[in-house]
């Protein structure tokens, strides 16, 4: 009985395998960067939101929106009669600019909060 001659394989298994880790491991970093930037979002809206119940300037609550949110974030602010809802979107690309050229995922962060009464209406 003849033995086969196993010289290589294991280099031609590492090329095989080599590509696939990396691709999994670009695809973890952007599964954690979405998801870093989903929480930052949620908190840029969180704090707009407790901003603006407090009775402060909706342009300050916005600014600040800004400073926490990702930076090409954009920040709607709806005014009800007793609550506000502040609303932050932003756009999350491929890690490392490397998928650039695929389309990127909207993530968005809402928050509601009850506006504080009046002190003049009572």
């Amino acid at each position: 009985m003849r033995r086969r001659n196993e010289s290589g394989a294991v280099t031609a298994e590492a090329a095989v395998v080599l590509p696939v880790m990396a691709l999994f491991t670009l695809l973890m970093v952007w599964f954690v960067s979405w998801g870093l930037t989903a929480v930052r979002a949620q908190d840029a809206a969180r704090e707009a939101a407790r901003v603006i119940a407090r009775g402060d300037d909706a342009s300050a609550a916005t600014a600040l929106a800004h400073r926490v949110a990702p930076g090409d974030s954009a920040v709607d602010v709806r005014r009800g009669p007793e609550s506000v809802e502040v609303v932050v979107s932003t756009t999350v690309r491929g890690p490392g600019g490397i998928f650039g050229f695929l389309p990127g995922v909207t993530v968005h962060g809402r928050a509601v909060a009850a506006t504080e009464p009046d002190d003049e209406a009572q």
